[in-house]
């Protein structure tokens, strides 16, 4: 992709302040409040967590049941003015596959009323390197190329704010590093640069900031590196099988690392010190002569990791 223009501006603020949003009985975003500045931030949590709800509230498309989202101050919902300064990139497709990429993108810099539509649009294109098949239907474009082309969408009014849900679904690798250098370089300009994902990898790789959501609510927030300690830090389930797990498990229970052992058809371990287990584990099966067969994360699913978040 393209390097964006390379245009300073002031920071902008993304803020929400005690947001909730239900839908019938449904809780789907308790009691939220965060502040997202300039930059790359990930929206990290489980399937479910209401990740696309809140999108859809920054977005201005969803109104909160309670509490407020607004930019620099000005609220989200209900407030024409504000979609000039907001670029959304759904997760889902919401395209219309008989007509070419061109005229998409085209009919959203008209419909933004930009001063010369087919410069912006022809920008917002070549940034996403989608020039080349521009001139093809939706239709027959790729997973991919489908969330390139809605990228130049968001794009091509030159938004303060850009927001992305799930943005690297179906994207090769290739698509996916030139996306993420794109979305580095739009951070860099003032720009809140937010995007949602399940994929803790994706958000290491391009976040300076991360906010997590679980079921709704907010469960932490702050740089990578802490919120990876914290999950660094949590107790890990571990199944273990070995040429002797009743003698390796009189080892682990003396060792200050665990707190507690399981022997069965496996030795199940709940280590609280992950560093100090993952060290000492091949340490006391060598010097007991055990073999190990098989060390396996038994509750590495997000959902049990961002709870413990929650929970703490």
């Amino acid at each position: 992709m393209s390097q964006a223009t390379r245009i300073e501006r002031a920071p902008v603020v993304l803020k929400l302040e005690q947001v909730s949003r239900w839908f019938g009985n449904v809780v789907a975003v308790n009691d939220v409040s965060m502040t997202i500045g300039a930059g790359v931030t990930g929206l990290l949590g489980p399937n479910g967590a209401g990740k696309s709800t809140l999108i859809h509230m920054m977005s201005g498309f969803l109104p909160p049941s309670s509490g407020s989202v607004t930019v620099d101050g000005q609220a989200t919902w209900h407030n024409e003015g504000i979609y000039r300064r907001i670029g959304l990139v759904p997760e889902r497709e919401a395209m219309y596959d008989g007509v070419s990429g061109w005229d998409f993108v085209l009919a959203n810099a008209r419909l933004h009323r930009l001063p010369d539509p087919k410069a912006a649009a022809r920008r917002a294109i070549e940034t996403v390197d989608m020039l080349e098949a521009s001139s093809r239907d939706v239709g027959g474009y790729s997973k991919g190329m489908k969330q390139r082309i809605k990228m130049a969408t968001a794009l091509v009014h030159d938004p303060d704010v850009l927001l992305l849900d799930e943005p690297f679904n179906g994207m090769d690798p290739r698509q996916r590093l030139q996306l993420m250098d794109l979305m580095t370089e739009l951070g860099r300009t003032g720009r809140v640069v937010l995007f949602s994902s399940h994929i803790l990898e994706e958000v290491e790789q391009i976040a300076g900031g991360i906010e997590v959501m679980v079921a709704g609510r907010h469960a932490a927030s702050g740089d990578f590196r802490e919120i990876r300690r914290l999950m660094t830090e949590r107790p890990h389930q571990y199944t273990i099988r070995s040429s002797d797990d009743r003698a390796l498990a009189a080892a682990l229970i003396a060792d200050g690392s665990t707190s507690g052992v399981e022997l069965g058809d496996r030795l199940n371990v709940q280590a609280t010190d992950y560093t100090r287990f993952a060290h000492r584990l091949p340490v006391f099966a060598r010097e007991r002569g055990i073999r190990l067969y098989e060390v396996t994360p038994a509750d590495e699913s997000l959902e049990k990791v961002f709870s413990y978040l929650v929970n703490r």
